[in-house]
């Protein structure tokens, strides 16, 4: 079974044009704890929807993991972990799905986007990533 995370990224440090570009990335960098513990659950096979989370605030497009969870070595903390995403697609600027779309629905008040601002990876609720699908997101 696929399950959906986000992952969220200043575009200005790497964008979802950098992971068009570069096709496969090592996503790291992640420091919170519970952040760390959710990439832990990455499976090959799961989707990432990347959202920039400056400027329009927005999920702008969907990865997929390609590897295994693995400690970096190279994270002078000594707590980070990382995986393998692969680009699967960039949504049309019209498309974007925005904070403010997900606030305004209602529907997701409990889901850690809305809840817990500051988490920058977090696994989706299904009637969320439904929600997207409904909206016109590819979520394959």
């Amino acid at each position: 079974m696929t399950n959906y995370f986000l992952a969220k990224t200043e575009p200005s440090a790497f964008s979802i044009d950098d992971l068009e570009r570069e096709g496969i990335t090592k996503w790291d960098g992640v420091h919170s704890h519970q952040a760390i513990n959710f990439i832990k659950n990455w499976k090959i096979g799961d989707k990432v929807f990347i959202y920039h989370s400056t400027g329009h605030s927005s999920i702008v497009g969907l990865g997929e993991v390609v590897s295994k969870p693995e400690k970096d070595t190279n994270d002078e903390r000594n707590i980070s972990w990382f995986a393998k995403v692969k680009f699967v697609c960039k949504y049309p600027e019209g498309k974007y799905i925005s904070l403010k779309q997900v606030k305004e629905s209602g529907k997701f008040n409990d889901f850690y986007l809305v809840k817990q601002s500051r988490l920058s990876v977090m696994e989706c609720p299904d009637n969320f990533v439904s929600w997207l699908k409904y909206k016109g997101l590819s979520i394959i």
